[in-house]
């Protein structure tokens, strides 16, 4: 019997934010990114939300043993949702798959209250600019709703606790990105 897997679009494309050894770049149809606040947190994370239209790159990876305790605590925001027959992936077969998203009525949009943290941004723009290269995280700016939100600068005392150092190249592309999107959204 082969393991279960996830689907990640956000920092569980970064693989140096998880264990999770098995893992593989991956396209999902009918889901968008976006920045949201829940009630279960006070800043903005990223979620999937349905648009048949919509395709965006992630990461699938193995879940060990279908042992999903520590990932489940990682995303306690999230429901866990099946997706099997809207994956596309080039490994021998085909596992069951599952994509976290925020329930659909327990996510807003984006305040002033509720910023997005450079961290958390600096992390997953880390992990597609590995598996993907910069068209790709250009592509993660152009499938992501909510440029709107403020992004609050922790890079100096980071409060997301996965943050990863990121090399002066990684970070001038963050910030170049950041800028670019921003201007469109004003």
């Amino acid at each position: 019997m082969n393991d279960p897997f996830f689907f990640g679009y956000g920092s569980l494309v970064n693989r140096k934010t998880h264990g999770f050894c098995q893992s593989h770049p991956a396209k999902i149809k009918g889901w968008r990114r976006a920045w949201r606040r829940s009630p279960l947190r006070n800043l903005c994370f990223l979620t999937a939300v349905p648009d048949p239209e919509a395709v965006i790159e992630g990461l699938i990876a193995a879940v060990p043993n279908g042992d999903w305790a520590a990932l489940d605590i990682r995303e306690r925001a999230y429901l866990r949702h099946q997706v099997t027959d809207q994956i596309e992936h080039d490994i021998n077969h085909d596992p069951e798959v599952a994509i976290y998203a925020i329930e659909a009525s327990k996510h807003h949009f984006p305040t002033a209250e509720n910023p997005i943290l450079l961290s958390y941004l600096d992390v997953v723009v880390q992990g597609y600019l590995a598996e993907f290269g910069e068209a790709g995280v250009a592509r993660f700016f152009q499938t992501t709703d909510g440029w709107h939100a403020p992004i609050l600068n922790d890079r100096a005392d980071p409060v997301y606790p996965r943050a990863q150092n990121l090399s002066k190249g990684e970070t001038a592309l963050v910030d170049d990105c950041i800028s670019k999107n921003a201007s469109k959204h004003r």
